[in-house]
């Protein structure tokens, strides 16, 4: 078994593109599919994988390496690029242009289409509905729901009590629940 994430990242601080490379070889799915789980886009997904690499290669000296894994780091670093870009289409009013884009009837010769759609829809519907959950709940969801990270290492990371992070589990699933029903 090769090197551990710490060992790789004390590697990284000091310089070590092969190190950072190894890292990026071995987590680049889950942080690309944490993207995807988020935005419901691949193309989106495609993007904040790249982007948590380049903050992390940017801030390796001040990461944050929780247990033996730097990937719950790499998660809130893609929960971080989705806020601001979320922010960036809100103040642009991009959002509402973008869903009146939105295919409104599909073919009915392709069950598998519409899978992907209704699939498609869930996801951002979710995506969505974490996105307008006040700060600690998103947080929480956005580790642990989205990428389930456990309440340790999420609480570890997000520096409050496992506690804390089990009752912001519970209240952001509830307000979920009643979110994403009523859509």
């Amino acid at each position: 078994m090769g090197a551990s994430d710490r060992e790789l990242w004390g590697r990284v601080v000091g310089g070590d593109q092969a190190a950072f490379e190894v890292l990026f070889q071995r987590h680049l799915g889950v942080v690309w599919n944490h993207g995807y789980r988020l935005t419901g886009s691949w193309d989106a997904a495609e993007d904040l994988a790249s982007g948590a690499f380049l903050v992390a290669w940017r801030r390796r000296e001040s990461a944050v390496v929780v247990g033996d894994s730097v990937v719950p780091w790499l998660l809130t670093v893609v929960g971080n690029l989705v806020r601001e870009e979320r922010r960036s289409l809100w103040r642009r009013g991009r959002v509402h242009r973008r869903v009146a884009q939105l295919p409104t009837s599909v073919d009915d010769h392709a069950d598998d289409v519409v899978a992907r759609l209704d699939a498609r829809a869930r996801v951002a519907a979710v995506a969505q509905a974490i996105g307008k959950l006040p700060a600690a709940l998103r947080r929480v969801s956005e580790l642990c729901l989205v990428g389930e990270v456990d309440t340790a290492a999420a609480a570890e990371l997000l520096g409050v009590s496992e506690t804390t992070v089990r009752v912001n589990l519970s209240r952001a699933r509830a307000r979920l629940r009643t979110m994403v029903g009523e859509q």
